[in-house]
């Protein structure tokens, strides 16, 4: 890949990013859902199979001398502290390397370390693949998000990232009767099928990162790191596509950006930015992020372990449970997913959070007072996990689409990473106590602060949730290269419009000036 530096210096006026904008649907834009969305399925796919078969990794004879409560907590947390660290390291270089060969470089270490963890003979084998594997999954989240919201057009971006992210859940359905399969003696001895499932994990990355050798780099991101040629020729490369399968011209494009391109974005820069000129959108995104990660990675990590406790489902079994709630977490996304860009952020934001809240303050009455059974929970759940999964889901979108483009892999690493290690590493070690005790309270108690935090961040959301449906990135929150006479008259950084007016003309193509 060749390097940004010969195209720094310049200014650069272009339409590009409102051509991406003015797509329509297309086959093409199928090609990027697929080779971007499907590594959440892996995701789903790793989360669910360790939670299910703790149990089973814990009993004699499964070739790791481990205890459930180890593998649900301390790996559990490892798995998230990889996340975290490897999405702050990640982060950085894909703001400075681009998207495309950021998630290449994360999905080929994920499968390297779910390979490995497939023959850990010891634990601390097998923590330290957790680790490098959460370490993988953690530069996926910045770079494949970021992708996601500058390739996909303004009108369906809500929709599909909630989509993308949505599809978690579909490796959870898998990861689920996977482990069904996996924790049946009478088929696989009980130090084998374990391993298997991690295998058949690394199996399915090769796949994905066959595929996504056809996903191109971000136009957008192109065009401030002096590519702009190379952009031009990826977007017209898509229109051709877009008109053939349509059999008519496209509309003209509405607007032009002016950028000063530049090779990088210092550290110092991107906090002014985000802590300053957005600080407002910063406490959103901390509220959304510490509220999904606490109740999805504690609560998500040890349902198996609440099964087996409360309810005496065997191990084997536990699968057959979390399938059902794993599908109720896909169809959440899947059918309010058109709603963020039509009814809007703000109320659906603030909604989902506020409804999976509340439901789970009454899943956890009904618990104290003994009237769930292993079904009854499970249905109570799907009813959680529905309106949860799609404000999870929204948080990424949102804080992948406002702030600037120079910081958006950058921005979604830091939030992800400060949120999720609050709610996704202190969680799985406090729910695992709180489970192993045995104690209904105990129990509760982990449900009720959950669903604080949900609330807490729904109140958040009503409050501070930014007006983005059908609206450009760049109108969104102003490019920190933006020339300075297209900010506006309230300063960078407010998310002003930068498109230059009177630019419906139809022209294509960037217009350089050296400076």
């Amino acid at each position: 890949m060749t390097t940004a530096q010969a195209g720094t210096g310049r200014t650069v006026t272009t339409d590009i990013p409102a051509r991406l904008d003015r797509l329509p649907w297309s086959r093409w834009h199928w090609t990027i859902v697929i080779g971007l969305g499907t590594v959440w399925i892996l995701d789903g796919l790793e989360v669910t199979v360790v939670g299910n078969i703790a149990s089973r990794l814990s009993e004699p004879g499964s070739g790791l001398p481990i205890t459930s409560g180890e593998v649900t907590g301390l790996a559990a947390a490892l798995y998230v502290a990889g996340a975290c660290s490897g999405a702050l390291f990640w982060g950085r270089l894909t703001d400075k390397w681009g998207r495309k060969k950021l998630f290449m470089i994360t999905l080929a270490v994920y499968l390297g370390a779910t390979a490995l963890t497939a023959i850990a003979f010891d634990t601390w084998w097998f923590f330290l693949f957790r680790f490098l594997t959460g370490f993988g999954i953690g530069g996926e989240y910045a770079a494949i998000n970021s992708a996601i919201d500058e390739l996909i057009p303004k009108e369906y971006r809500g929709r599909v990232d909630l989509m993308i992210n949505g599809s978690f859940w579909l490796g959870a359905v898998f990861g689920s009767l996977l482990s069904i399969v996996a924790l049946d003696t009478d088929i696989f001895a009980a130090n084998v099928g374990w391993r298997l499932t991690f295998a058949l994990g690394a199996v399915l990355a090769l796949v994905i990162l066959l595929v996504r050798r056809h996903v191109p780099e971000s136009p957008r991101w192109l065009l401030i790191h002096g590519r702009d040629d190379e952009a031009e020729r990826i977007v017209s490369s898509i229109e051709r596509k877009v008109e053939e399968e349509n059999g008519e011209p496209l509309p003209r494009p509405e607007g032009e950006i002016t950028i000063n391109q530049r090779r990088s974005v210092t550290f110092l820069e991107i906090g002014r930015t985000v802590f300053s000129d957005y600080r407002r959108r910063a406490v959103l995104g901390f509220s959304l992020f510490i509220g999904q990660a606490f109740l999805y990675n504690a609560i998500t990590f040890g349902f198996g372990a609440i099964l087996t406790t409360f309810f005496d489902v065997p191990s084997g079994s536990t699968g057959y449970y979390f399938a059902v709630i794993a599908l109720g977490n896909f169809c959440g996304p899947l059918l309010l997913g058109k709603l963020f860009d039509t009814v809007g952020r703000r109320v659906m934001i603030s909604g989902t959070y506020l409804l999976s809240g509340l439901l789970l303050f009454g899943t956890a009455w009904l618990f104290d007072q003994g009237s769930l059974s292993a079904s009854t929970l499970t249905a109570c759940w799907c009813a959680v996990l529905f309106f949860a999964s799609a404000g999870a889901s929204s948080a990424y979108l949102t804080v992948s689409e406002v702030f600037p483009m120079e910081t958006r892999a950058m921005s979604i690493a830091f939030f992800y990473a400060i949120g999720t290690a609050a709610g996704g590493i202190s969680g799985p070690l406090l729910f695992a106590d709180l489970t192993g005790t045995g104690k209904v309270g105990d129990t509760v108690l982990a449900f009720q602060i959950g669903a604080t935090l949900m609330c807490l961040a729904g109140l958040a959301a009503a409050i501070l949730a930014v007006r983005a449906e059908r609206r450009s990135l760049e109108d969104i929150a102003t490019p920190l290269t933006a020339a300075s006479d297209q900010t506006g008259s309230t300063g960078r950084g407010k998310g002003d419009g930068v498109y230059a007016s009177g630019s419906g003309s139809g022209s294509t193509g960037s217009r350089t000036a050296t400076t």
